[in-house]
């Protein structure tokens, strides 16, 4: 779904980026790159971090990796981190699609958490605030998870 239609905005008032599971992975310069301009040359004020309930990439980091996508494998290798990292409390959760939209939950805290820590973000005079949301595919609703 595009941006503008879940924010109301016009197009052209946001600068998106979009990516497997909102995953800003070190070693990827697309991500850091898109980021950088954004901060620094577009100098965005707000950036948002926005995940969906249900994420393939999500609930393909909570199932058995396949030979067959190894490059999926390494994108996701972070989330299957922080999954493993989060095991218990995942494992609370008896359905699949629980601990998918938990664990989405958790990975846009955990975006949001890197992203403040960049020297994009911290090397900027005024830097800009770092949000985080999940939006319901199912409802069209956003949830804020982490504000500033």
């Amino acid at each position: 779904m595009p941006a503008e239609t879940v924010t109301h905005a016009n197009p052209g008032d946001l600068f998106v980026h979009r990516n497997i599971a909102n995953l800003c992975h070190p070693a990827d310069d697309n991500t850091p790159s898109v980021f950088e301009y954004a901060v620094r040359v577009l100098k965005v004020d707000h950036v948002i971090v926005c995940g969906h309930y249900g994420c393939g990439g999500v609930r393909a980091s909570l199932l058995p990796l396949s030979n067959e996508l190894p490059h999926v494998n390494q994108r996701i290798a972070p989330l299957c981190a922080l999954g493993e990292w989060y095991r218990v409390e995942l494992d609370s959760f008896g359905e699949l699609d629980a601990r998918t939209n938990r664990l989405a939950e958790l990975n846009v805290l955990e975006q949001v958490r890197l992203l403040r820590q960049t020297p994009i973000v911290r090397d900027r005079e005024a830097p800009p605030l770092v949000h985080g949301s999940i939006f319901g595919l199912h409802d069209g609703l956003s949830k804020v998870l982490a504000s500033g």
